[in-house]
């Protein structure tokens, strides 16, 4: 180990950067659909040595002296970022006419400027580098910090965060309900790191020790969380409400076509919602569609109410994405959102919510102006581009029933969950991925979707056009789904709503602790390392 940590550590240019590459997209093994988390450790491994030989000039400044380590964490970044987002090429190829040029930015521009993020991160740890344990807590605490970063700045994108890698399964999701998702995060790049320790001997003991004890911690909390620890009541079998997922798997370029094409859309919509329950099963009470599954502007299309009421029993609910404009008077542009109706069994939309966070260059174009002057436009056709709306606020159902909505890429967002939340009893998510295909996009976005479950402790209703729609429960155990690119519906009952009993915890708050003892932990051995210099 100490020998292939020399030849690591020594190791340079060329040779050093396609390492560098090469440890960053290894550890995409640990995401979805591979879910494969011990590649982490070997790349959190390599990464630390690469680290450790990133030496600059004695007589360079404070930018000189970080810049080695921030080239080798941008280096890391750029191939995880590649390896992991490469799918959001295929957006761009539904109409590849249009926008084929863009796939050289989808494909190595965004993962470009991600990567700065965990170059950052590199250099941050870089200042409180020594040469044991405090250099692991170093950098776990720089990427927690950047990763965080990544998440709010220019409105954010958390996509793969580092920590979704030791979370491929419920038994390793619960942690994320006490400390979030950037706490899991900054935690397991010690736990994945610390194998780096045994390669350089100087603090390897306690270090090690600490990420057992850590990677312990998170196993048993999961095994308590899961077959231990109290659930919220289960309703009566005859007061739990049967949700249909509606998954009509349409192709995303049908969508954008002709009325006629839109009009068969509509009705492949109803037709699944109509059809009797499988195995002599009860009727739903709750029918959802996916994002955008109205192809039209549906308060302009009386027709297309009186159909849906047609199709629903009375006292059935149907909750359907769709784009709804607002005239906002003469002269003045209609504004469109990305929606969601609640639509009772008369035809009457009787609640509706529109998307807080909309996805840039996909539903509305930063800097609009300046790029449009260039012939750079939205993804997704739209005159003046989607508007967002000023606030979330819950979806209440008849019978007491209210739902957070999120749709699409809302989910991933560990702050999205605030505000009304509290009241909520489940999360409703819809989303359309089929702009994604068969590609590891759609299951690193319903993993993230299960740990927002697990986050918040409420059961999760998630419906997609082409895969993944399930019924998650509070733990992130799937209770009933679909799976990528089937078509059909799914009817499953909800026992449990509402946040588990006893199990909130102020996660932004032990997230920011974790974060200050891993400094801590840094600081420490900083001083000590500089002390025996001395």
């Amino acid at each position: 180990m100490e020998r292939l940590a020399d030849r690591v550590i020594l190791v340079w240019g060329f040779k050093r950067s396609l390492l560098a590459i090469a440890a960053g997209a290894f550890a995409v093994l640990a995401l979805p659909p591979f879910g494969f988390f011990a590649a982490m450790f070997v790349s959190f491994t390599l990464l630390v040595w690469l680290i450790d030989g990133a030496a600059a000039s004695p007589d360079s400044g404070l930018v000189g002296r970080l810049w080695p380590a921030f080239a080798t964490g941008w280096l890391f970044g750029f191939g995880y970022f590649v390896a992991g987002l490469w799918w959001l090429g295929h957006a761009l190829l539904v109409d590849q006419e249009e926008f084929a040029w863009a796939l050289p930015l989808a494909i190595l521009g965004l993962p470009a400027c991600l990567a700065i993020f965990y170059g950052l991160a590199a250099a941050l740890a870089r200042i409180f580098w020594s040469d044991g344990m405090g250099r692991i807590a170093a950098l776990a605490a720089g990427f927690g910090l950047m990763e965080w970063l990544r998440s709010v700045i220019l409105t954010g994108f958390p996509w793969n965060a580092i920590g979704y890698g030791i979370m491929p399964v419920p038994l390793m999701m619960q942690s994320a309900h006490v400390i979030g998702a950037m706490g899991v995060t900054a935690l397991a790049v010690f736990v994945f790191s610390a194998p780096a320790l045994a390669g350089t001997r100087q603090g390897a003991r306690a270090g090690i020790a600490l990420a057992v004890l850590l990677f312990a911690a998170h196993l048993g909390y999961g095994a308590y969380a899961l077959y231990v620890a109290p659930r919220a009541e289960a309703l009566p079998e005859d007061k739990r409400p049967v949700v249909r997922l509606v998954q009509p798997d349409i192709d995303q370029a049908a969508k954008m076509d002709n009325d006629a094409d839109r009009n068969a859309i509509f009705e492949t919509h109803l037709k699944l919602s109509a059809e009797a329950p499988k195995n002599g099963g009860r009727k739903p009470d709750i029918i959802v569609w996916p994002e955008t599954a109205i192809p039209f502007i549906l308060t302009d299309n009386q027709d297309a109410l009186t159909r849906i009421a047609d199709t629903l029993d009375d006292n059935q609910i149907l909750i359907a994405g769709a784009v709804r404009a607002e005239e906002m008077g003469p002269g003045t542009p209609t504004r469109y959102y990305n929606s969601i109706y609640v639509i009772d069994g008369r035809g009457q939309i009787i609640a509706a919510s529109d998307k807080v966070h909309l996805v840039p260059f996909g539903e509305y174009l930063p800097f609009e102006d300046l790029l449009t002057e260039f012939g750079i436009q939205n993804v997704v056709e739209m005159p003046g581009g989607f508007s967002a709306a000023v606030s979330r606020h819950l979806l209440a159902l008849p019978g007491g029933l209210n739902l957070y909505p999120l749709i699409c890429y809302e989910i991933i967002f560990p702050d999205e969950m605030t505000g009304d939340i509290e009241d909520a009893n489940a999360i409703l998510n819809i989303t359309n991925d089929a702009w994604f295909g068969a590609t590891p996009g759609p299951y690193q976005h319903f993993q993230q979707a299960r740990v927002r479950a697990v986050e918040t402790g409420l059961p999760l209703i998630r419906d997609a056009n082409s895969g993944i729609s399930a019924i998650v429960n509070a733990q992130g155990e799937i209770i009933a789904g679909l799976d990528l690119e089937q078509t059909g519906f799914i009817d499953a009952t909800v026992d449990r709503f509402g946040v588990e009993a006893g199990t909130t915890f102020p996660r932004q708050t032990y997230f920011w602790l974790t974060e200050a003892l891993l400094i801590l932990i840094a600081l420490v051995s900083r001083r000590g390392f500089i002390s025996g210099l001395n």
